[in-house]
């Protein structure tokens, strides 16, 4: 490995964030939100409405349209226990796609709550759509990694599994907002354009955005583009070893058409959120493998954690591209998916992202270090203001544009 990137010390990267600064819910006006703005070298404060005017116009704005499933679901045995399955991706169909529009059983990776009341069995919930009753089961059926496997059924194979999750199934919202999920958090945690069903947590950046917004980006000239990543549960998960190299990096699917990257091919970038971030920077590493011949002869490709530390790379992203519009090509495929473990930490060179939009995040994470990545050690100015000027943090919180080339 290039670097000592792996031996970044955590408690180089955390700060001190108060339970009251922790936004419960958003603001009833989505783009009335603050807006921290950075252009490498001041920072000044602004409300969000204002991002079509402040906007890099040379840059591509790169949203993630994954929409969130009420991945939660709970069930309470015979004995009055309740036991909490939260459903983090699909193992069987492993096709979020396919899994969802399933009528018959599936099975997914789990993370379950109250484990030691589920030793073996069964768990069954009556739930009531357009008026009929009808039950679903979970059953557990091995593991992986720190995972289990559930086998999902019900009894009846003309609804899908996504109706399934959609009547019984509760918002997954952050469990650092220390509430249990409510009817307004149904709409209010899923962003305005979110299109593709299988994330089991919003890409939060992207809340802020309106349909009003949306529009004035329009007329102001400023180019768009989606991409699909399917963020997990993995992105609420604190760093809890010293050293950044014995922490575990949470793997996700994302999904970019061919139009897209060829839009892609010679643009500045506008990532909002570090979902966008992740899925940029990947496309980058997929085509130096692919390039390489370093793709599986069946599968899906990814992008290991440490993969963008291992070498120098100089090679030109718009190579990279190539490379991908290629292997695209010669695969007969519209859409790229592949899989990514990337890890972006301070010293990582960015090479498909010019500008990023952000919330604030917790102390101790890898998004904090990314952020610090991007920023250098400027990030702590950017935090202490917001922490000082009255911010609101983490997914209901306010945001920040950050444009260090000044936009």
């Amino acid at each position: 490995m290039t670097g000592d990137y792996s031996n970044i010390r955590i408690a180089d990267y955390t700060y001190d964030l108060p339970q009251e600064r922790i936004a419960k819910y958003p603001l009833p006006e989505r783009d009335a939100s603050k807006l921290l703005v950075w252009d490498g070298n001041s920072i000044s404060d602004r409300v969000f409405r204002e991002l079509p005017s402040l906007a890099d116009r040379n840059a591509m704005m790169i949203f993630n349209n994954t929409r969130v499933i009420r991945a939660r679901l709970i069930f309470r045995k015979e004995s009055g226990a309740l036991i909490e399955v939260f459903c983090l991706e699909p193992h069987l169909p492993a096709e979020f796609h396919t899994n969802l529009a399933s009528g018959g059983p599936v099975e997914w990776k789990c993370l379950i709550g109250n484990l030691k009341r589920w030793k073996h069995g069964q768990l069954e919930s009556r739930f009531v759509h357009a008026g009929r009753e009808y039950i679903l089961t979970a059953e557990r059926n091995g593991t992986e990694g720190d995972a289990f496997i559930v086998r999902f059924a019900w009894n009846d194979n003309q609804l899908s599994f996504a109706e399934v999750l959609e009547v019984m199934g509760h918002v997954p919202i952050p469990p650092y907002l220390g509430r249990d999920d409510e009817e307004c958090d149904k709409s209010t945690y899923q962003t305005t354009y979110a299109r593709i069903s299988g994330s089991v947590a919003a890409p939060t950046a992207g809340l802020h955005f309106t349909p009003a917004v949306m529009e004035s980006l329009k007329k102001k000239g400023i180019d768009h583009a989606e991409v699909t990543l399917h963020v997990s549960a993995g992105t609420f998960r604190p760093v809890k070893a010293d050293i950044i190299g014995d922490h575990m990096m949470h793997r996700e699917h994302f999904f970019v058409s061919r139009g897209v990257l060829e839009r892609l091919r010679d643009r500045k970038t506008t990532a909002v959120g570090t979902t966008a971030v992740r899925t940029l920077e990947s496309l980058y590493w997929l085509g130096l493998s692919s390039a390489e011949g370093r793709w599986p002869a069946a599968g899906t490709p990814s992008v290991a954690q440490w993969e963008p530390y291992e070498k120098e790379a100089d090679t030109d992203p718009a190579v990279a591209i190539d490379s991908l519009l290629s292997a695209m090509k010669q695969q007969g495929l519209d859409i790229l998916e592949a899989r990514t473990d990337i890890i972006i930490v301070p010293g990582y060179r960015f090479r498909m992202v010019n500008n990023i939009l952000t919330n604030f995040h917790q102390p101790n994470s890898t998004l904090l270090l990314l952020v610090a990545a991007f920023t250098g050690d400027a990030w702590r100015d950017i935090y202490d203001h917001a922490l000082s000027s009255g911010y609101r943090f983490l997914s209901y919180g306010d945001s920040m544009l950050l444009r260090p080339g000044g936009g």
